[in-house]
């Protein structure tokens, strides 16, 4: 019998919100990552063509700020994946497990 956590039972209890917040986290997931990969790779670039020069004139702080967006957009990525994993177990009948 497998375990789960009382977020995803709660995910699981409630469907319209489930998918809604399923929903939310795409969304975002989508915004989070338009040209992330892109300006990673400009920004990497940027400090390997100017070195120190570059890192002290906020090369540096760029990169930073680049990989916490990348996190927020796994987390949300995690999260959808969670919403959707609920919403799906649910239509498939397999409500009954979770009670």
């Amino acid at each position: 019998m497998q375990a789960y956590s009382s977020f995803y039972r709660w995910l699981h209890r409630h469907l319209v919100v489930s998918f809604l917040l399923m929903t939310v986290s795409f969304l975002t997931f989508g915004y989070f990552t338009i040209d992330l990969v892109h300006l990673l790779s400009s920004n990497t670039a940027f400090i390997v063509r100017h070195g120190w020069m570059a890192l002290v004139s906020g090369g540096f702080l760029q990169f930073v700020q680049l990989s916490l967006i990348a996190l927020l957009a796994m987390a949300c990525y995690l999260l959808f994946r969670l919403c959707e994993q609920a919403v799906v177990q649910r239509l498939s009948g397999r409500a009954r497990l979770l009670e």
